[in-house]
């Protein structure tokens, strides 16, 4: 199974609460694939990291990540490439 990693967009949740508006603020990356959405579940193990001042783990920049080798179950999906996708 492929390494998934999931986590808040605070930049989302400031936009949503400045514009009135409701976008999805989790993302749930899974290879080069990002799907956003307003709830997961995860079936199995799973890690929360926090990479620190110095060091984000992911290319977007998000410091703190859930690690999952499980199942995770994504409400209400919203797929795009990461090539198309800047957050």
């Amino acid at each position: 199974m492929v390494k998934k990693y999931i986590h808040v967009n605070q930049h989302k949740i400031r936009a949503n609460k400045k514009n009135g508006t409701n976008e999805p603020v989790i993302t749930v990356k899974e290879g080069r694939t990002n799907t956003y959405c307003h709830e997961v579940k995860i079936t199995g193990e799973a890690t929360v990291k926090y990479g620190g001042n110095d060091k984000p783990l992911l290319p977007c920049g998000a410091r703190v990540v859930i690690e999952t080798d499980g199942f995770v179950e994504i409400v209400n999906p919203q797929k795009y490439l990461e090539a198309c996708v800047n957050e």
